[in-house]
C-alpha cells in the first residue's frame, strides 16, 4: 500500500510501570500525530491494552494544548497502565478493536514486555490482512531493553538515586556515632544500571557510597562483610547500596530467608518476602552488632518530576516523535532506538532495533564498567551516565581541625 493511502487514526498506550519522564513521550507521540497528514485521529488506551480490548479509549486530540505541552513534566503515567500480557485467545478481540476505531498506526511507551506487545499484534494483523504499522517506545528506570544507548526514565530515576545516595550519605557520615552502616536498595531484578548509578554520589574516596552490590555478580556474604569491616575502619561508618535482584553463586536470591523446612527447602514464609536490604541489615548487625538503618524505594525513583534529568525529559519526547515519523514513512515492526555517537561531546541520534530482538534480551551491564572485586563501578560507567543525570550538588564539610 502506498504511503499517500495509509490513512487512519492513531493509538498510543503506555505500560508496565511508569517514569518520571513517560508522559513526556506521549506527549511528543501526540504533537507529532497532530501534525501527520496520514493521521487523522490520535487515540489513547486507557489502561493500556487491556483498557483497549474494553473500548477505553480517549480522543487525545481534543486535549487542550495547555494539558499536552505540560505532559512533558508531569510523572506517572497520565493514561494509565497495565500488566496484562496479551494470550491467544485476546487477540480477536483486540484486532476488532483496532477496526472499530479504524486504527493504522500503533504505539506503546514500555520494556520487553511492552515491545512483545507490539510485536505480537503487528503480526497477527499482518496475518490476518489487516494493514497496521506497530513501533515501540522505549522506558524502563532499569535501563535493561537491548537495542538502546540507554531508556527514557533510566536517568531521572539513576538521578534520585545518586541524589539520595549522596544527602543520606552526609547524613550517615555526621551520625556514625549512632549509626554505623545505611543500606539502600534499588529495583533492578536482573540488571544493576540503576544501583550503579549511587556512584556518582561519591565526591571523595571516604564519602557514600562504599559498595554497590549488582545482579551481574554472585554476592559473596563472607568477601561482602570483609569489605564492610574494611570500608568502617577507613571512612568510620559504611553505605552500601544494592539492586533488588542479587542473588547467590546457585541462584538463590539474596532477598530468600534463610530459615529452611523439613525437607531442607527455603522457606518464604512470613518473612519469605523480606527485602534485600533488610537481609543484608541482619548480616550486619549479627556480625559485627552494629546498629544500622535500610531503605527501600520502590516507585519513588518512578515518579519523582522534580528529580528528572532535563537531557531524560528532552530524550523522551524526542522518542515519541520520533515513532510517529518512523511509522507515517513506512517503518513498521520496530522500536525506537537511541545511538550514542563516538567522541568526546554527548550526542545521540535516534536510530531503531527490531522488536524481534528488543523483545526477547535484556541488556545487563558490561564487565567493563564493574569494578574487578564486584562490588562497585568503573570510570566507563562513570563516563557513561555523567551526561544523562546532569550536573550534581556541591555540599560544603566543615574543616574540623580547624580551632580558636
Amino acid at each position: 500500500m502506498a504511503k499517500t493511502t495509509f490513512v487512519g487514526n492513531a493509538l498510543i498506550g503506555q505500560s508496565g510501570g511508569p517514569t518520571s519522564v513517560i508522559n513526556a513521550s506521549l506527549a511528543g507521540v501526540i504533537e507529532a500525530a497532530l501534525n501527520a497528514k496520514s493521521i487523522k485521529t490520535i487515540y489513547g488506551m486507557h489502561y493500556g491494552i487491556e483498557g483497549f480490548m474494553k473500548s477505553m479509549v480517549v480522543n487525545l486530540g481534543k486535549q487542550s494544548p495547555a494539558v499536552i505541552k505540560g505532559l512533558h513534566t508531569t510523572p506517572s503515567s497520565a493514561l494509565g497502565s497495565c500488566r496484562h500480557k496479551l494470550k491467544e485467545e485476546d487477540f480477536p478481540q483486540n484486532m476488532k478493536m483496532l477496526k472499530k476505531f479504524d486504527i493504522r498506526y500503533f504505539f506503546l511507551i514500555g520494556g520487553n514486555d511492552t515491545m512483545d506487545t507490539v510485536h505480537r499484534v503487528e503480526a497477527y494483523c499482518t496475518k490476518h490482512g489487516y494493514p497496521l504499522r506497530g513501533v515501540g517506545i522505549p522506558k524502563t528506570v532499569d535501563n535493561d531493553l537491548y537495542g538502546t544507548d540507554h531508556t527514557p526514565g533510566y536517568a531521572s530515576a539513576a538521578r534520585y538515586v545518586a541524589l539520595s545516595v549522596m544527602q543520606s550519605g552526609i547524613l550517615a557520615r555526621d551520625m556514625q556515632k549512632v549509626d554505623q552502616f545505611v543500606v539502600q536498595q534499588t529495583v533492578g531484578r536482573e540488571a544493576g544500571w540503576l544501583a550503579a548509578a549511587a556512584a556518582l554520589a561519591k565526591t571523595d574516596p571516604k564519602a557514600a557510597p562504599h559498595i554497590i552490590l549488582i545482579p551481574e555478580r554472585p554476592f559473596d556474604k563472607n568477601a561482602f562483610l570483609k569489605e564492610v569491616e574494611a570500608q568502617y575502619k577507613k571512612c568510620g561508618f559504611v553505605s552500601i547500596v544494592c539492586g533488588e535482584g542479587i542473588t547467590y553463586a546457585d541462584g538463590t536470591p539474596v532477598s530468600a530467608s534463610e530459615t529452611k523446612d523439613k525437607f531442607a527447602n527455603v522457606e518464604f514464609g512470613a518473612m519469605g518476602g523480606a527485602s534485600v536490604a533488610m537481609r543484608l541489615h541482619q548480616m550486619i548487625s549479627k556480625e559485627f552488632g552494629w546498629r544500622g538503618e535500610f531503605q527501600v524505594t520502590e516507585s519513588l525513583p518512578m515518579c519523582a518530576a522534580d528529580r528528572a534529568s532535563k537531557t531524560d525529559i528532552k530524550e523522551a519526547a524526542a522518542c515519541g516523535r520520533k515513532a510517529v515519523q518512523l511509522a507515517t514513512s513506512g517503518k513498521s515492526g520496530v522500536m525506537v532506538s537511541m545511538v550514542r555517537e563516538k567522541g568526546k561531546a554527548y550526542k545521540i541520534r535516534y536510530e531503531t532495533a527490531p522488536l524481534s530482538e528488543v523483545a526477547v534480551r535484556a541488556k545487563a551491564m558490561p564487565s567493563s564498567m564493574i569494578a574487578k572485586n564486584g562490588m562497585f563501578v568503573t570510570k566507563q560507567f562513570l563516563d557513561y551516565i555523567r551526561p544523562l543525570v546532569g550536573e550534581m550538588p556541591k555540599y560544603v564539610t566543615l574543616d574540623m581541625k580547624k580551632n580558636k
